[in-house]
């Protein structure tokens, strides 16, 4: 390879969800341009759910993400209801916040546990983990599943639920069932200090001056709350359209985002940043020397963040359960008409924006939505282009391993898998 002039072309990373390019173009020692190109064909969900009765439309928008699928719902649902002046009783809020946490439970452990402590390791991926390594594994699936378990007793199934709904919830969980996954969260408690502690340790760095934007919330709760961000802005949820402008990137199916004009960052990172003193005492009392890294604009601490968010849901989801009766409520009479509404939570990879239109027959007129890996994407590209350079010596795997490990900092959906980085170097 000639260290002065070369490309990185990457067609198709593989083992990821959906389809990435990444294009680097360097000259003269120095990169002049990187292109990161989501290629996943374009899916059209806004204009399918156009015409759409607003009750199949949570169910609808599930399907965008399997992964964040309750995310999706849950949001869709604020701004249905919204849209229509429902307000959820406060037993349905808990609910809500109680899918969220078993959502970022299992979400949080996937993206860490198996696909960045590899990585860590300096493995391929965690099959190739040896024997001392085993207990990481273990620990994985037992925290993955108790998140599992927590939204499908919460939601009905870990995707996809069929409980949750405008206005409330269809089914109610059952003491016996509720006593159980509080003795399996309290189980997984202790694994998570292993995983922190390894990302506390982890002492790659990378990051410049940012605006952290994120949901600010009195419990930490992903749910209701305003927006902030690190410049000292404060924003009403159904504001947020205002501050944000789309960004037409014509070599990728994806559509960029700028705050205020700039690029900006949102995820675990961010929301750490603007809300960690909200955090459950039991998580600010057991993390306190975690928790004195952050503000930090550095990207891989995203991971530590999200590491510290997995013991925070488990905190609050026990306290939520053990001190909660639940009960069949009457679901409040939800009547089609003419609104507009705005849902705004943080999903596991960050803020989550819905805008839905309905017209008289209680049908969708139109729906904005701005997702959290678009609105990384501008920032991430820039990185990419900023990281590069401090490698370029030290040849071209390393220049690979180094990509990779940035892009999965941010978690982007596009990253599902240990080292899928296949580079052509011209």
């Amino acid at each position: 390879m000639h260290q002065e002039n070369f490309d990185i072309d990457i067609k198709h990373l593989s083992k990821v969800e959906g389809h990435t390019d990444l294009r680097i173009k360097v000259r003269k020692g120095k990169v002049e341009d990187v292109k990161l190109k989501i290629m996943e064909n374009k899916r059209f969900y806004t204009q399918a759910i156009r015409g759409k009765p607003f009750l199949s439309i949570p169910q609808i928008v599930s399907r965008i993400c399997g992964t964040c699928s309750v995310a999706h719902m849950t949001c869709c649902i604020e701004a249905i209801e919204k849209a229509l002046g429902v307000k959820p009783s406060e037993q349905t809020m808990l609910l809500r916040k109680l899918n969220m946490y078993g959502t970022m439970i299992r979400d949080h452990a996937m993206h860490l546990y198996l696909f960045c402590l590899p990585d860590f390791f300096g493995k391929d991926s965690v099959l190739d983990f040896d024997e001392s390594q085993h207990k990481l594994i273990h620990q994985a699936f037992a925290v993955k599943s108790a998140g599992n378990h927590l939204s499908t007793l919460i939601g009905g199934r870990a995707i996809h639920s069929p409980f949750e709904q405008i206005g409330g919830f269809s089914h109610i969980p059952k003491k016996e069932e509720v006593t159980k996954i509080i003795f399996e969260l309290k189980k997984v408690r202790n694994e998570i200090f292993d995983l922190i502690q390894l990302f506390y340790e982890c002492n790659w760095k990378f990051g410049e001056k940012t605006n952290f934007v994120a949901l600010v919330t009195k419990d930490f709760s992903f749910l209701e709350g305003v927006v902030k961000d690190t410049e000292g802005e404060t924003i009403p949820e159904s504001k947020y359209w205002d501050h944000v402008n789309r960004v037409v990137i014509p070599y990728s199916q994806a559509t960029g985002f700028e705050f205020e004009g700039k690029e900006y960052m949102v995820g675990a990172l961010a929301r750490m940043n603007l809300n960690r003193h909200n955090l459950h005492t039991d998580t600010r009392r057991d993390t306190a020397k975690f928790l004195k890294i952050f503000p930090s604009e550095n990207v891989f601490h995203n991971n530590l963040a999200q590491a510290i968010e997995i013991l925070h849901c488990i905190d609050h989801a026990t306290e939520l359960l053990e001190t909660s009766e639940f009960k069949k409520e009457k679901t409040p009479e939800v009547k089609a008409k003419a609104g507009d509404g705005v849902g705004v939570i943080e999903a596991p990879r960050g803020t989550l924006y819905y805008m839905m239109s309905l017209n008289k027959e209680g049908k969708i007129n139109y729906g904005n939505l701005v997702i959290p890996t678009a609105q990384n994407q501008i920032k991430m590209e820039r990185d990419i282009k900023l990281l590069v350079p401090q490698f370029l010596k030290k040849g071209k795997e390393r220049v690979r391993i180094e990509i990779e490990k940035l892009i999965r900092a941010y978690d982007p959906c596009t990253t599902c898998a240990s080292h899928f980085l296949k580079i052509k170097w011209i």
